[in-house]
């Protein structure tokens, strides 16, 4: 249950509980209320009516203060005055009490001088106040008649005129139909006022709180999100800090690969000329002083030779190493270097199909771009030389795409030797700065693509 309430939004839990705790209120605070009221009431409608019985009950009574006992005169007078009139449709009893609990006259004759234990009210108006008490009696005593409807008791004091001490108490019993309807009007007005205040109250709170909700949840929602955001980001800086390990390792793998190969076509190539050259010079044919002029010449010549195609090799090893001057070239520019240097070597033709308008690129995206173009045309011249190749490069407000194809037999991407450097060391050079780098070969000829991303990276 706990788990469900805590569930729910703030304003929804306080306008649940709110609503309780309101409306528990409201009911106490209308109880207490509506009792105050109608004591208030009760008292004033008392105080009224006994103002007017007194006003005509006391001067019938005798000088109280010298007896205790009404005559026969003052008797037929209360009854006459009690038995018609307003007074007698307003009374439905009265009594007449001394201070030592007789009753000095009351309708009911078998009453009259008879004591009984005064009552708390009785007490109470002895000591001068005046009591009233609305109810419905059914029964006043047991000796008394049976009245219906709503009754106003009251008990009033009698004062003595110059000493104002009481000498005497009236008992009496007002028909409080008019009363009734009056009170039962100020119980509605005060259930109402009390109704209308604690809900007006209690609206102005759940509006307060279901603003500072609302804003409650919309931080939340905003805090979930930039969690979430953050939580992604963390987990791509983690597949990115990985991507770099990985591809720092495989570079210095290949860096060093790349290394033995230089060293191999070095010691291969170049080197073995130049030592078939350093032997021949100390031959006897160069050395011998008796040996022919032209034969002498002819040896110098082949030297001559060897170390010119060792040169020579060590030329195009050097123009494979060195970069153009690519700093200030745009992108068409630089793919024309490209394919200018491998049509000088190889003597093939290679169509180009290149947007006019390209975007700036960085240095370290368009040095990606050339090596891509050297070992694409030269893996295409080597493995289908005659075929047909194409290069292609397609730019949008997003990437650049360059596109090596041929018209060649295709490979099985999966017989290329682990130790291969060429595409290996593409496909890390184009990871390493973000793009992507593919392969599609088969029996139609072989497309080599590289994308490259235009967009500036997010600041860390």
């Amino acid at each position: 249950m706990a788990a469900r309430v805590n569930g729910l939004s703030l304003a929804v839990q306080f306008f649940v509980v709110g609503g309780l705790v309101s409306l528990l209120a409201m009911l106490m605070v209308g109880a207490v209320v509506t009792t105050l009221i109608e004591r208030a009431v009760t008292r004033n409608a008392g105080a009224t009516t006994a103002l007017y019985v007194d006003s005509v009950i006391a001067p019938l009574l005798p000088d109280m203060r010298n007896t205790q006992v009404l005559d026969d005169a003052a008797r037929q007078a209360l009854d006459e005055t009690l038995g018609q009139g307003a007074l007698g449709r307003r009374l439905a009893a009265m009594r007449l009490w001394s201070r030592d609990g007789t009753i000095l006259y009351a309708e009911d004759e078998s009453l009259i001088d008879r004591r009984f234990v005064l009552t708390p009210d009785i007490k109470s108006a002895f000591a001068g106040n005046m009591v009233a008490n609305y109810d419905r009696f059914d029964i006043l005593d047991k000796d008394m008649m049976e009245p219906s409807g709503p009754l106003l008791e009251i008990y009033n004091p009698i004062l003595q005129p110059w000493s104002g001490n009481v000498v005497a108490v009236i008992e009496f019993y007002e028909y409080a139909h008019d009363f009734e309807a009056t009170l039962q009007n100020a119980r509605l007005r005060s259930w109402l006022a009390v109704a209308g205040v604690t809900v007006a109250f209690f609206l102005a709170l759940y509006a307060v709180v279901v603003r500072g909700s609302r804003t409650i949840d919309r931080q939340a929602r905003d805090l979930s999100r930039r969690v979430g955001e953050l939580t992604t980001l963390l987990d791509q800086n983690r597949a990115l800090h990985q991507r770099v390990q990985t591809a720092t390792q495989r570079t210095t793998a290949l860096n060093e690969s790349y290394l033995r190969r230089l060293a191999a076509d070095l010691h291969d190539g170049p080197t073995q000329f130049v030592a078939l050259a350093s032997m021949r010079l100390d031959s006897e044919t160069v050395l011998g002083k008796h040996i022919p002029h032209d034969k002498r010449e002819s040896e110098v010549s082949s030297i001559r030779a060897s170390l010119e195609e060792a040169l020579q090799e060590i030329r195009d090893i050097c123009n494979g190493l060195v970069l153009p001057q690519i700093e200030m070239a745009d992108l068409p520019e630089l793919i024309g270097h490209a394919i200018a240097a491998y049509e000088r070597r190889t003597g093939m033709q290679v169509e180009q199909r290149l947007d006019p308008v390209t975007p700036a690129l960085p240095i370290s995206e368009r040095i990606c771009i050339y090596r891509f173009l050297q070992e694409a045309l030269n893996n295409g011249y080597r493995h289908c030389r005659g075929a047909s190749q194409i290069v292609t490069m397609t730019c949008d407000k997003d990437k650049v795409v360059v596109t090596v194809s041929d018209e060649g037999p295709g490979f099985d991407p999966d017989g290329v030797a682990p130790g291969s450097l060429g595409l290996a060391g593409l496909r890390e050079r184009v990871k390493s700065l973000g793009g992507s780098f593919d392969l599609d070969t088969s029996e139609k000829g072989t497309v080599l693509t590289v994308t490259l991303s235009l967009k500036e990276p997010a600041p860390s």
